[in-house]
Order: C-alpha cells, then structure tokens, then sequence
C-alpha cells in the first residue's frame, strides 16, 4: 500500500529530528481513508524550540519525500511540549508544498483525542489538553458563520467539486458536533446530508466521486449542482447559527 510506505518512509526521515510523538488525524485515523484522494493529515511533537535550524531540518524531510507516490498530499504540522497547549499559537506547517504556520483547530484537537492514530511516541492525551463540546461547538459554528456562508455568495466557486464536496459535508459535520458535541467521518455526514434536507443527487455526485469512479460531469451537470448546493447551503447555516447559543 502506497500510504504505508510514504508512512515509513516519512518516520524514517524524521529520526533526524528525534521526535516526542508522530500522531495521524482526518480520514486516516477516522477510517475513512481513501488511498488517492485523501490527504493525510498528520502532527509531529519535536522535543524542543523549533529552530532556523530545525525548520531547515524539516524542509529537508519533506524534500526528500517528493518523489513518493502521494507525497503531495501528506500536510503535518510540528508542535512542542510547550507549546502544543496553546490554541491560538501557529504551528510550523508543511502543506501544499510549503512550509507555514497555522493554528492547530479545536477539531483537530478533539480529533487527536477522539480517534487520533499513535504512529509513534506518546499518546495525545499526555500533550495536549482536552477540548470542551462548548469550545468545539463554538469553533464549527463560528467557521460555518464566517467562512463558509460568505462562500455561498460567490457563486464561481460552487462550479468546482472540492467546494461542493467541502461546502456539503462540513456543513453536516458542523451540525452534529454543534448539536451533540461529537464528531463524524466524511461517509457519515454523506449518509446524514438526507435527512437534513440536502439534495440527494448532489449528495449522490459526491459519494460516487468519493467512493468510485464515475465519468467527469457535464457542463449541465456542473451549473446545476452549483445551484442546487447554493440554494440548500445557505439557508441551513443560516438556520443552524441562527439556533445555536
């Protein structure tokens, strides 16, 4: 399997940089991988301050990954003991063929506690702190608020499967943590997005390009489905911001 040899292969580059933990998170933990089409989403603990040297380190890692069969898609982000605590703090990151920073979420956090996949070192639980149902549900809510329903005006970017994909699932996702302070997989929230009222042929297109192989859409197919998950999108996050407190 591909993934588990840029897994070891990964490991391996990293002894360099003698790591606490190497944790996975998203679909690979989750179990709803799909070898190809998912990233893989992962979280490095380095035993000390994170250095012009060790940044050079960590390029050098990914570096020499490049040339592996799904190497574009593997994104970490490298944390400290004593800094992994901090919400607000923004982690040295490799996505996208770059090195940044960002903040690690209350999902992924939660996700890490959750389900998270020890790939090496210690458990989550001993590094990072709990996340509350209020911080989470506050965080989801928030990201569909903010990011997602200003999305929903723009209406060019609904004509591209990864806003459909995302725009659909991350709202269904959002509503079961919301309401219930817990997390689900992608395939859950396909199987939910029903019964919340979202279009079942979008969801369909989405499942079968997912899970399967299907033909590339139509030109027809694509201006319809954007509108359909427009006309959907935006009145659910209105209604699920609206009933949040």
């Amino acid at each position: 399997m591909q993934t588990e040899t840029l897994l070891t292969r990964f490991r391996h580059e990293l002894t360099a940089l003698d790591p606490v933990a190497v944790w996975a998170h998203g679909s690979l933990a989750a179990g709803d991988y799909q070898e190809g089409r998912s990233d893989l989403d992962l979280i490095v603990v380095l035993p000390g301050r994170i250095t012009p040297a060790v940044v050079w380190k960590v390029a050098t890692v990914h570096a020499r990954l490049r040339a592996l069969p799904l190497a574009a898609g593997l994104h970490c982000t490298y944390l400290t003991p004593s800094t992994a605590a901090d919400p607000d703090r923004r982690h040295l990151t490799w996505a996208h063929a770059e090195l940044f920073r960002r903040t690690v979420s209350p999902v992924t956090r939660r996700e890490l506690h959750a389900f998270g996949r020890v790939l090496d070192g210690r458990p989550p639980a001993g590094l990072l702190p709990p996340v509350s149902d209020r911080v989470l549900g506050d965080f989801v809510v928030r990201d569909q608020r903010d990011f997602w329903r200003p999305a929903v005006d723009n209406a060019p970017l609904w004509t591209r499967d990864i806003w459909v994909d995302l725009g659909l699932i991350t709202f269904a996702r959002a509503t079961v943590t919301a309401r219930e302070g817990r997390l689900i997989s992608k395939r859950e929230a396909l199987d939910l997005l029903p019964g919340l009222g979202a279009p079942v042929e979008v969801v369909e297109d989405i499942r079968s390009r997912r899970y399967d192989d299907p033909a590339p859409p139509t030109g027809e197919w694509t201006v319809r489905r954007a509108r359909l998950t427009r006309d959907y999108l935006g009145p659910a996050i209105d209604a699920l911001t609206a009933s949040y407190d």
